[in-house]
């Protein structure tokens, strides 16, 4: 699409249609330094896996879908204090690389994928548990207990 069509000749605008329009991924990796592909891959693993995020009364829970993966699989991580990772890798079968399967359609997704959210300040960072089952990850973060309110302290007057 051209950008100048619906008014967005930016040149913001411009460089991010270049980068869609590109023709494969690894003309795109090759245009840039090392840091920016670095960028790239990640933003794409973080857009490749969906993740549904609820609030409990007590908690918090991230469920991500995970057929057939292991959980050696999968690294669930806290990181920079309040955000929490969860990444992996899926990879294809080394039994059928060496007996020289050819794929006629490939569909499922292959390679790494990554999330991350940035906790709230009420998470108890302490009790993070994770559970797969059934090719569905879920990721229970605790909610800390809220504050007590602040009694009003009284000061007694003193006749002098």
């Amino acid at each position: 699409m051209d950008v100048r069509m619906v008014g967005l000749d930016t040149p913001l605008f411009t460089t991010l249609s270049h980068l869609l329009d590109s023709s494969s991924d690894q003309d795109m990796e090759k245009s840039f330094n090392p840091q920016t592909r670095a960028y790239v891959r990640d933003k794409k693993a973080m857009a490749s896996t969906p993740a549904d995020v609820k609030e409990l009364p007590g908690s918090y829970v991230f469920t991500i879908d995970m057929p057939g993966l292991k959980k050696d699989d999968i690294n669930v991580q806290l990181e920079d204090g309040n955000v929490l990772m969860i990444s992996g890798e899926r990879k294809r079968p080394e039994a059928e690389e060496k007996d020289g399967v050819k794929y006629l359609r490939m569909e499922r997704r292959m390679g790494k994928f990554m999330r991350k959210f940035v906790l709230p300040e009420n998470a108890n960072l302490e009790t993070v548990s994770a559970v797969c089952q059934d090719g569905v990850l879920n990721v229970k973060v605790e909610k800390l207990p809220p504050p007590e309110p602040k009694k009003p302290k009284t000061i007694e007057v003193k006749v002098a």
